[in-house]
């Protein structure tokens, strides 16, 4: 099956068996904040701290983030639905009735998020109707022992995860080992 063959709702269901994560890339712009909720963000890069996220290119979301050069990644938990759908929504002034302060480079962090990662712009790549954008880490909020859990989506509906069903991942201590390994199958 060639690529130009392909249905692009089959494309979509497919693609919507894949679990993400919730989150809301924000900046400042002109003196207003500026968000949407985005599901394609990811952990990219250890040495140096990258991570990605990818807007759509009419996103104008992403032209007042390009425009700053700075951008916060608020990490959703599953009590903020409401955060994701109103960041996920055409609204005029989708801060309002949200608690938020700004970030060490200038980013509103919304209150209450599980984690905020603090990002300027490192580069810019093409990904067909979106861009991939790396951000260079500059700070993390400590997101160790929060109670609340991540906000997913999958299959087109928000979920989350059962406490009884969840199992550690093994995790490597020794930093520098993880960095040099060649192994295609390590973790972050």
């Amino acid at each position: 099956m060639s690529a130009e063959s392909l249905d692009p709702r089959t494309f979509r269901s497919v693609l919507g068996q894949f679990c993400t994560g919730i989150t809301v890339i924000t900046t400042m712009h002109e003196d207003t904040p500026v968000g949407f909720a985005c599901q394609s963000f990811a952990a990219l890069s250890l040495d140096p701290p990258l991570v990605l996220f990818c807007p759509t290119k009419m996103s104008r979301s992403w032209q007042a983030i390009e425009a700053s050069g700075h951008f916060c990644v608020n990490v959703l938990h599953e009590n903020q639905k409401e955060v994701s759908a109103t960041f996920g929504s055409k609204e005029p002034d989708k801060f309002a009735g949200f608690d938020w302060h700004l970030s060490e480079l200038g980013s509103p962090m919304i209150k209450g998020s599980l984690a905020h990662i603090d990002c300027s712009v490192h580069s810019v790549h093409d990904g067909g109707d979106h861009y991939v954008v790396f951000g260079a880490v500059h700070s993390l909020s400590d997101a160790q022992h929060r109670t609340p859990r991540p906000l997913l989506f999958y299959r087109g509906q928000y979920t989350g995860i059962e406490p009884d069903k969840t199992t550690p991942a093994q995790w490597r201590d020794d930093l520098e080992a993880f960095l040099t390994a060649t192994t295609d199958d390590t973790w972050l």
